[in-house]
């Protein structure tokens, strides 16, 4: 079991309730007295409350698989990590769906986007789910005294930066609210990017002092705060239009430095359902928690896990799964990376060449609805790495949002893009450190380049949630300089849009609020 549980759901999910997500932009604390008289009582009860609401970035509801915490949306298809992975590597080179799900579909072709897209408006409601739930807990423990009082709101602080870093990075814009404006029933005006960007490095910046060195596994600390602050930064340029890879690499620096963590001996601990006992855990910075018995979701690592497995053509069990979905497929994008063929694949001495599995699967992704065109990813598993384990129907392995290897080859980039304070050798030792690692050549200074860190992030981080946005900072995502099989709905790839840097602000959401704008070119 995790050392971070899910505590009295049903009971903290009402006590938390706000209206409907279409209409989160009416920020008044409905139950704000009842949680008053709660933490008067009993305030160590402040520790199911934050256990909701890191919940909320994996799980779906309160009650179950089958509940949502956001009404109206799939319970299944809708929780924060599944719209993570959804937007973030579906979209991109890594990884492509086969199920023709509308919505889904257009996701894994990089076509016919519209603000009418269910999984668009599951990431939205999300965010808009979690920033009020952290912005009315905030408020009420002004009113009454907690254990660690300052340490629980700079934590939620973080949850609420971090909901809105997504929203950020994938719609641009959207309304602002913070505790200040519990009470109010006016909906309020669109934030800029830029606008957005000010406040959570502003809130990022001020809880650093007040966060712990260290904290319970699955809790956030001063390195999760850094890291998502260099996160920030490292894509400022996007954001906002101005470079911030200097105070990227410092913040950085921190994590590496300060943070106490080092890599895991073996790279495919990371991603196994032992992840949260095992060396894994030393590297990971900062882990979403699943629970096969107490925290079952659809929308956590089962679905990387079972999304990725089919009887079909795999052993379900050897992964520690009882059922397989047959969906997803990496592409060539991804694998080419190691080797052109199953046979290269095989032979290479890169650990990370052996995620994919090929047999009964061709290279070729000639129909990307086809199980067997393209290799499917076993990268997150529900197997143990160290010992036995038993199959699940959910997964236990935790997702690993934030880990050193990403620390070491983000310190690598903002040496490359110019950042004073770094330094080449540290980078190339980064680099040839998490190569080391996963037993592939190491390299020399002279292979070390912005291309080459592309290349090395796909390696090692895809299928976690950041490709798409690598690929829009490195210039590659839309227009036709970099194709990959099915971008734009065609086999070899063809160019899209420049305005599908952002997704369209979902309808609903601005029908709910009607001082809210369209991206442009939707």
């Amino acid at each position: 079991m995790k050392n971070i549980k899910i505590k009295g759901l049903g009971l903290l999910a009402g006590l938390l309730a706000l209206s409907g997500c279409d209409n989160a932009f009416n920020t008044e604390p409905k139950n704000q007295l009842t949680l008053e008289q709660l933490l008067t009582e009993d305030p160590n009860a402040i520790e199911g409350l934050l256990s909701k609401i890191y919940g909320s970035f994996a799980l779906s509801g309160a009650n179950g698989p089958g509940s949502t915490d956001t009404p109206g949306d799939d319970a299944g298809e809708s929780p924060f990590l599944r719209g993570i992975v959804n937007l973030q590597d579906f979209s991109a080179d890594d990884m492509k769906n086969r199920w023709g799900d509308n919505g889904l579909d257009q996701l894994t072709t990089a076509t016919d986007w519209d603000d009418n897209n269910k999984f668009f408006r599951y990431l939205y409601n999300r965010v808009y789910y979690t920033v009020p739930q952290c912005n009315n807990l905030i408020a009420v423990m002004q009113n009454v005294s907690v254990p660690n009082q300052e340490q629980y709101a700079s934590e939620l602080r973080f949850l609420r930066s971090l909901a809105y870093y997504y929203l950020i990075d994938c719609f641009g814009k959207g309304v602002l609210v913070t505790e200040a404006d519990l009470g109010s029933s006016i909906p309020k005006e669109q934030a800029t990017r830029a606008e957005l960007f000010a406040f959570v490095e502003q809130e990022l910046l001020a809880i650093q002092s007040t966060l712990p060195v260290t904290n319970g596994y699955g809790r956030a600390n001063k390195a999760c705060a850094q890291m998502l602050l260099a996160k920030l930064y490292l894509n400022a340029e996007v954001y906002t239009g101005t470079s911030r890879y200097e105070d990227a690499l410092t913040q950085i620096k921190h994590v590496i430095d300060e943070g106490g963590y080092t890599l895991a001996p073996d790279f495919q601990s990371l991603f196994s359902g032992d992840n949260n006992t095992s060396a894994a855990k030393n590297e990971i910075i900062y882990a979403l928690i699943a629970d096969p018995i107490t925290s079952q979701s659809y929308g956590n690592t089962t679905y990387l896990v079972n999304g990725s497995l089919s009887a079909d053509t795999m052993t379900l069990s050897n992964y520690g799964a009882t059922a397989g979905w047959g969906g997803h497929r990496s592409t060539k994008a991804w694998y080419s990376l190691f080797g052109n063929s199953a046979a290269e694949l095989a032979a290479a001495n890169d650990v990370r060449a052996h995620l994919f599995w090929t047999q009964g699967h061709n290279y070729e992704m000639n129909d990307y609805k086809i199980w067997k065109d393209g290799y499917p990813c076993v990268k997150f598993r529900n197997s143990n790495a160290v010992g036995t384990s038993i199959a699940t129907d959910f997964s236990g392995t935790d997702f690993p949002l934030f880990r050193l290897a990403d620390a070491y080859l983000m310190y690598a980039e903002c040496v490359l893009r110019g950042a004073a304070n770094g330094s080449a050798g540290e980078a190339l030792a980064y680099v040839n450190a998490v190569r080391t690692r996963a037993n592939a050549t190491a390299i020399s200074a002279a292979d070390l380049n912005l291309n080459f860190i592309l290349d090395e992030r796909g390696r090692e981080l895809n299928f976690e949630g950041h490709r798409r946005s690598d690929l829009i900072r490195f210039g590659k995502f839309t227009g036709g300089s970099y194709l990959w099989p099915w971008k734009g709905g065609v086999k070899e790839g063809t160019a899209i849009p420049e305005h599908y840097n952002l997704y369209p602000i979902p309808l609903k959401a601005m029908q709910a609020n009607p001082n809210l704008t369209q991206n442009p070119g939707y």
